[in-house]
């Protein structure tokens, strides 16, 4: 009886799991684009991993591409070296301020003359009298030598009358920072006289005129330093300019004084006359914006 009754609950239980018990999920159905997924969902599974893996891919590819296309930038041209010979030169800084006159450095037995050099081309060619006027002639060759006149014009220039150069500033009013200390000697102003300018202040340490003819109004208030012995007709052509007027043209352009020294002259080219010293002691003037008198002003 026992038995039987064990054996109905048994058989009762396993009717009851067939009855209740749900297919597994994979059996299930779904309907639609679900249910065509559920069916290939292997095939999606590859087509995942491989969509992946190209589109890894495809970055790195598309990454290094785009540093390829990118341009570098393109580098500063160096230009090729100037050959020493086309290079232009720097240009020398020419001193035209001093605080005194130069000390005497002329030698004995030595004659000098200076070469006029115009930039427009011609050459005037002065015999410097070293021993009528010992003083000027060793300031104009000092400042001679120091390319003190180069690149200075002709800035007063009157017909027969003088041709002035030697003012740095070009009106008439400049100089080297000092005066000359003034000499005298009894040389008459003839055509092609060399002589330094001068104002109420002093005698001009820079500014010199050449007469373009006779002037013997100057004589006993100018002093003669050198005769031009070439080159008066290069002088006779310098342009006409009077700084005191409007609207005058350019001066004409000193390119520079070449100092020439030639031993033992025969003799001067004017008059014996005898040089003396005055007053103004070396180096203690001042110059200032003063417009330097010439013959006429």
């Amino acid at each position: 009886m026992g038995r039987d009754n064990r054996r109905t609950r048994r058989d009762r239980a396993r009717q009851q799991r067939q009855h209740n018990t749900e297919p597994p999920l994979q059996q299930v159905e779904f309907p639609g684009i679900m249910g065509w997924m559920q069916r290939n969902g292997r095939i999606l599974f590859i087509i995942g991993i491989v969509f992946m893996i190209l589109s890894v891919g495809a970055g790195a590819f598309a990454s290094g591409l785009g540093t390829t296309d990118i341009e570098p930038p393109e580098a500063t041209e160096t230009p090729e070296p100037t050959d020493p010979a086309d290079a232009t030169p720097t240009e020398e800084v020419i001193n035209r301020q001093y605080a005194s006159e130069p000390e005497m450095a002329l030698e004995e037995g030595i004659d000098y003359h200076a070469v006029i050099r115009l930039e427009d081309g011609g050459e005037v060619r002065i015999d410097l009298l070293e021993d009528e006027a010992p003083g000027y002639v060793n300031n104009f060759v000092f400042l001679a030598r120091n390319q003190f006149y180069d690149g200075l014009t002709f800035h007063r220039v009157l017909p027969g009358f003088v041709a002035q150069a030697g003012d740095p500033v070009g009106t008439g009013s400049g100089g080297p920072g000092y005066f000359v200390t003034p000499e005298t000697n009894d040389i008459d102003f003839e055509r092609g006289a060399l002589s330094m300018a001068k104002s109420s202040l002093g005698v001009s340490g820079s500014q010199f005129f050449i007469t373009l003819g006779p002037t013997p109004n100057l004589d006993g208030e100018f002093t003669v330093f050198g005769w031009v012995t070439e080159g008066m007709g290069v002088l006779d052509d310098v342009t006409p300019r009077n700084p005191d007027q409007p609207n005058q043209p350019q001066g004409d352009v000193i390119a520079g004084i070449d100092i020439i020294e030639v031993e033992d002259p025969e003799s001067e080219t004017t008059p014996e006359a005898t040089a003396t010293g005055e007053a103004t002691p070396a180096g203690e003037a001042t110059a200032t914006e003063t417009p330097t008198r010439t013959p006429g002003q």
